[in-house]
Order: structure tokens, then sequence, then C-alpha cells
């Protein structure tokens, strides 16, 4: 075979591991490979030619490897030091993941058992080895198999099954998987709340342990829509499956309906409640649900005998030739110098004095502001609502007094599970909603969302999370059946990248973790759902 690497072409045998075929020019810190850009093993056989990338944990692919297989020697340590307990990985927390025992309590004890059981395993460096199944052979396998590691794979139309062994241990992890155990060379295990913190670095900071930064706020939406979905029975997509079969999902939509109706309105009430509030700002990561949000919410604040009005921050952008510029020489948008602060803060101030301010409208083309005569006076039932990337930032709004404002953040906190041992991030349910609501809406493809996301989630870290904990309130925009709905739409679009696009594998990826999912009948889902700002048919549609 044919295979490029850094730029020089290797006569490389068909069937020999990457690693090995490619031996001369492999960098020591490896974890994996793109191959014809799909992911891949070290261990993965040359069978075409193509091009071949190794990548470690200083990319997006790396780390993201590095966290699942430093979970699969978690989850081996946690079954070690005590067989047969039922372990499970739940969400993550800066730099973390908070996992828990479901009949074990977490002691300081219960950690060291565990911390010590992993350090033995990595400094062994033993072998993590895939093997592949029949459905045939794997069902056969599973009849003297008490566990569920892996098992889900069994209720999929897949042609093979794989699971992951290390010595006795096996599980599966959805995935490429690091090839031995000796990969993991910075990790921590902590105890938190009732359950444990699996630590690990950043991608800009790969060589050492970032501080653990507490987000109480996140802890608890995410704690409560786990404890939710566990009393629902639907916690896992095993289980959302078996609703779907079993003609039981209408109840689910209702639920999930009245559980996002429930929130709002204590959201609407709470700000009735504080009484002297005159701005409510709203912020969260894109493909959060932010317009169905903000149309429920003014139904909520005009029960409560309040008359919200809308300013839209998009119309505060400084002059084009005034707009800072990134590290390219490019406009960048969306760093807060690109608004204009002072006008935003002297009308705000203006409009809660009781004065009539003539409101700007920004047009885009020519990158100056317009006065087309919309002018705004606030009555006393008036309030002001603002949505944007940083409304949640006190700069945004600096001459408003703090007990005049109410900071909602808000983001798709997935917290259902592929099963016990593969969480569903949260930004690839974000990103899926993004790629059908960009299709539907704004003709992009697929390909067009892929290459952009990775900006999207740079301009998030950098103006939108660090600010999560300043809110007054958090609302978890998820839907626990969602991306069985965005399923038909998603899947034809991904499937049209080729593997000449860099995002070939990202949309193999997410294809892959499809094929768990049902497909469900969204003609059900009301009109004034979350999840039709996505799909269509959305009673909050311009």
């Amino acid at each position: 075979m044919k295979i490029i690497c850094n730029g020089k072409t290797f006569d490389v045998d068909e069937g020999v591991a990457l690693k090995d075929g490619l031996k001369e020019v492999i960098p020591e810190n490896s974890i994996a490979a793109k191959y014809n850009n799909e992911l891949a093993s070290l261990n993965q056989p040359v069978n075409k030619d193509g091009v071949v990338e190794f990548i470690d944990r200083t990319t997006k692919e790396g780390r993201e490897i590095y966290i699942r297989g430093l979970l699969y020697l978690v989850s081996m340590s946690a079954e070690r030091a005590y067989p047969g307990s039922k372990f499970t990985i739940d969400y993550q927390l800066s730099n973390s993941m908070f996992c828990e025992f479901v009949d074990i309590e977490v002691t300081d004890e219960v950690i060291l058992n565990i911390k010590t059981k992993l350090d033995n395993i990595v400094s062994q460096d033993l072998p993590i080895i895939k093997k592949v199944m029949t459905p045939e052979e794997a069902k056969k396998f599973y009849e003297n198999e008490s566990t569920l590691r892996g098992r889900l794979q069994l209720n999929v139309n897949k042609e093979k099954v794989s699971l992951y062994y290390c010595e006795e241990y096996f599980n599966y992890f959805y995935g490429t998987m690091p090839i031995s155990t000796g990969f993991a060379k910075f990790y921590d295990i902590e105890k938190y709340n009732n359950g444990l913190l699996i630590r690990y670095p950043s991608v800009s900071e790969p060589n050492h342990l970032p501080k653990f930064v507490s987000s109480l706020k996140l802890v608890s939406a995410l704690s409560e829509y786990d404890e939710i979905y566990r009393i629902l029975e639907v916690n896992t997509v095993y289980k959302l499956n078996k609703k779907i079969r079993e003609g039981k999902i209408k109840e689910l939509i209702l639920f999930s309906e009245a559980l996002h109706e429930k929130k709002i309105a204590e959201i609407a009430e709470k700000i009735k409640e504080r009484g002297n509030v005159r701005m409510v700002l709203i912020a969260g990561p894109s493909s959060s649900g932010k317009t169905t949000f903000a149309g429920k919410l003014n139904m909520g604040l005009r029960v409560h005998g309040l008359r919200p009005v809308t300013i839209s921050v998009d119309n505060y952008f400084v002059e084009r030739e005034f707009n800072p510029k990134d590290e390219n020489g490019n406009y960048d948008f969306e760093c807060i110098e690109a608004l204009d602060i002072d006008l935003l803060n002297r009308q705000l101030v203006s409009l809660l004095n009781g004065e009539e301010v003539s409101l700007p409208t920004f047009d885009f083309k020519t990158g100056h502001k317009q006065y087309l005569g919309n002018k705004l006076k606030l009555d006393k039932d008036q309030i002001i609502i603002m949505e944007g990337i940083h409304c949640l930032n006190d700069k945004l709004t600096s001459l408003i007094s703090p007990e005049n404002k109410f900071k909602i953040y808000i983001s798709d906190l997935t917290v259902l599970n592929i099963d016990y041992y593969n969480r569903i991030s949260t930004t690839d349910t974000r990103l899926i909603r993004r790629i059908v609501r960009d299709y539907k809406f704004r003709n992009y493809s697929a390909l067009h969302t892929l290459n952009m996301w990775a900006s999207v989630n740079r301009g998030e870290q950098k103006y939108i999370f660090p600010f999560q904990e300043d809110a007054d309130i958090m609302f978890n925009s998820s839907i626990v059946y969602e991306i069985s709905v965005l399923k038909k739409y998603a899947v034809p679009l991904l499937e049209e990248i080729p593997n000449t696009e860099p995002a070939y594998g990202e949309a193999r990826r997410l294809l892959a973790m499809f094929q768990y999912f049902d497909d469900m009948d969204d003609s059900l889902i009301p009109n004034n759902s979350l999840i039709r700002e996505f799909i269509g048919g959305s009673i909050f549609e311009d």
C-alpha cells in the first residue's frame, strides 16, 4: 500500500498495523491516527492507499480518545476493587467526569482503592485489545454473562459486535481507543458530592491537571434532570428505545413539554417576585433553543402582568471601521469590543428612567448603524429582554444596577447516556441540532456546519462558559428524545460528506452514534415545543 505521512510516501505491506508500518515517523505521544480523514487506532491494519496523520492529546480528537481510554481504565479499576458493583459515568464538569456507584457509598477509602488499582494498571502498560464478533457469536457470549457491559450492541442492527479487552476485563466504549494502558500520563480521582471526579488535562495544557472549578448551578441543573430521568426509567438509550418500541413515546413527549413549561413558569415567577427587575438577560451556547425559550418566557411574564419588549444586541455593533480584528486579520464580531457598549448603556439608562430613545438598526452590508424611526419608551409594566453571547458579562450592561437585572443561562445539558459507561456529549447534541437547523433554515450543508463548529466552540469557551455561574438561574433545554427525532434529518446530510474532507471522520463518528437510536415519529410534537425550533413547524418562527 502507498501511504503518505508527513509529506512522504511509504510502501507498507497490507495488514500491517499503522504503528508498525510507519514506526520510523510516528511521534512519541501519538494516541491514534487519522487514516484518510477517519479516526483509527494505532493498531488499525493498513488496507488501502491513503494519507495518515498521527494525533496526540493536544488535538480535540486526541483528547477525546484520552478521556475515553481513561474512563475505560477507571471502570476496570472499579470492577477490580468492587467486583459486580454497578459503576456509572454521568456527565462532564470542568476537565473532569462525574461518576457514581449505584450500589456503593463513595468514601475516601473507596477513592483510594480505585486509585490504587488504576495506578497499577497504568504502570503495567497492558495491551487494550479490540475483539470483534458476529451478532450470533455475541448473543452466545452474553448467554453466560450477566453484565450489561457492551450488551446494548445486541439491540442494534450491527454487522459486528466489538468489545475491548484488557486482561480479563471487557467493556465497550463507543469510539477509537488507545492501544495500551500506559497512555494515561496525567489523571487523578477525587471525591465529589455523592460520587467521584475523574480529572484529566485540557487541550491547551496537556501536561498537567488544571484546577477544578466547581460549578454549583451547573451541577444542580444536571443532577436535577439526571434524577428525573432515572425515576422515569429513561436515562439510557436502551430504555428510550424501549419506550418508542412499546408505543409509550406520547407520554414522554407530554412530560418533557410539561417539564419545560414548569421551569419557565418558575423563572417568570421569580422575576415577578423580585419586584425590581427591569431587564432580563439571556445567554447560552449555540443551538440551545434561545428563540423558543425567550418566546415562552415572554408569555410567562405576561401571565404575571408584565409586558416584555425585546432589544436586539445585534443592532449595537460598532461601525465597521472600528471593529476589532483577530490574529488572522479578520473582523472579530464575537468579542465584546465589537459592540458599541457606551451607546447601549446610555440608551438602557434612558429607557429605565422613563425617557424615549431612538433605537438603531445595524446594516450588516454597509457595516453602519442606521436610525429608521424606531422609537421606544417604557411604561411601568414593561420589562426589557435582551439575548446575546455577552449578556451574562456585566461589562455589557455596566451602567445598570445589578438589582435591576435578571440573568439566565440556557443550554442543552444532556443527561441521556448510551449506556452506563458511554455518555452523550452536550456539545454533540447541540451540534446535531445545529446541523439540522442550518440546513432547513439557512441552506447550509452539514459540511459547512462541521467546518465552522470549532470556531463556534472557541467563542463559547471564551465569551459564554466563563460567565455561566454568574446567572441567576439556569435553564436546561435538553429533551430526552431529541436525538431520536433529529436522526432522520441529520443522517442523510452527514452521509453526503466524502472521505476527501477533513470533517469526514467527525461525520462518521456522529453516524455511528445514531445507529443506537430508534427512529421516532415527530408528528406528535406540539408546535410550541423547543425541538420545533430545529426541525420546523414552531409557533415561534418569525
